[in-house]
């Protein structure tokens, strides 16, 4: 029997309505004190408890459970058993006024990161923290991406909102939700904001979309910060989201960039501290495929990740790598006839395209989920 982890109060009460049978649960980060009722007469046996609260009452239920601590002083959770929303992550931040941004969990946890050395940290306490966070961010990961079909659109961090690619790129997400894909991208801005924005409006018009992106292109770059997350703040007030299921995307950002604000419009995030974690899993997630829109040495990089991946075949079969933008990546940055010629007598030749035409694009998404039906 393996362990079955409980990452939400109400999952495990949900849980207790169909069956006592706690044997090999684990809790995450969960106030054990609030259903100390509903855990008695359950059978508790051989459970692991990550930074949950207790008291007498709980630990007299339980049966020589493996307990690990809550950590001090933490503006995160290293335990958490779910992803994170925009609300948690950039909750407390008011428009307006460029400090509240400080007051986030994102800002907070940014600025600790900073503090402790950015990724050179040498404290074990601050290393071992991050490590469990990342650990319940990528179990959480897994456990929502059960049934869903994940397809990433990288590209540049720097591309402005009003680029003409923006817009495209947003019209992108759009569409892949709209085919039922999940959006996936690295959950920062540029590019990868786009997809968000697109999966956002799924089920909206065109004219609202192009409305959108016009209120986000009063600021047209991150930086500064609170400029660019006041407009996002500001057509999400004009636009709330219409259905969290047909509108759904994932974010994947990292503070190691925190610099960057992670975007407002994925409705899922998971944010890492370790970006080699994070880079690799956004990639292998990606088992519908793979668009590269115009991006430079980051967006490169994952390219040839990806080609990787797929010449060895990682994960049973390689996937689609779509360039999105044939001038760029012929013209300006000519990675496309490289790979192409790299991939020549490998399975994943058949699977690499480059295209301006979305409705393409999707064809080729579409026809190759369904070929792995």
């Amino acid at each position: 029997m393996k362990h079955v982890d409980f990452g939400s109060l109400e999952s495990l009460c949900a849980h207790l309505k169909k069956s006592n049978d706690l044997t090999k649960a684990v809790f995450q980060g969960l106030d054990l004190t609030l259903v100390v009722d509903e855990l008695k007469g359950a059978t508790l046996k051989n459970n692991i408890l990550l930074g949950c609260k207790c008291n007498p009452a709980v630990m007299a239920l339980l049966d020589e459970p493996l307990v690990f601590p809550r950590l001090p002083d933490l503006p995160f959770d290293p335990y958490r058993g779910e992803l994170y929303t925009p609300d948690e992550l950039l909750g407390h931040y008011r428009p307006g006024e460029p400090a509240s941004y400080d007051e986030t969990v994102d800002g907070k946890t940014y600025n600790q990161f900073v503090s402790q050395g950015k990724a050179e940290a040498m404290d074990i306490m601050v290393t071992l923290a991050r490590r469990l966070h990342d650990h319940a961010i990528t179990d959480a990961l897994q456990e929502f991406l059960i049934g869903k079909k994940v397809v990433a659109i990288m590209g540049g961090h720097s591309m402005l909102r009003d680029d003409p690619n923006y817009l495209e790129v947003a019209r992108l997400g759009r569409d892949l939700a709209k085919a039922r894909f999940l959006p996936t991208s690295g959950g920062g801005p540029g590019a990868m904001e786009a997809t968000h924005v697109g999966a956002w409006f799924a089920q909206r018009p065109d004219s609202e979309l192009v409305d959108a992106v016009s209120m986000l292109a009063k600021a047209p770059l991150y930086k500064p910060k609170d400029k660019w997350l006041d407009t996002t703040f500001a057509v999400k007030a004009k636009y709330p989201l219409t259905s969290e299921t047909a509108c759904m995307s994932l974010g994947i950002p990292t503070w190691l960039y925190g610099h960057e604000p992670p975007t407002g419009f994925a409705t899922h995030i998971a944010k890492y501290f370790a970006n080699s974690v994070r880079e690799d899993g956004l990639l292998a997630i990606a088992k519908n495929g793979v668009i590269f829109s115009p991006g430079s040495a980051g967006t490169i990089q994952e390219i040839f990740q990806d080609a990787t991946q797929n010449h060895y075949e990682v994960f049973g079969h390689p996937s689609p790598m779509i360039f999105f933008g044939e001038q760029f990546w012929t013209q300006e940055k000519p990675i496309y006839p490289l790979l192409h010629q790299l991939a020549d007598g490998k399975t994943y030749q058949k699977h690499l395209s480059i295209t301006d035409n979305r409705k393409s694009i999707i064809d080729t998404i579409v026809a190759f989920d369904a070929a792995q039906s």
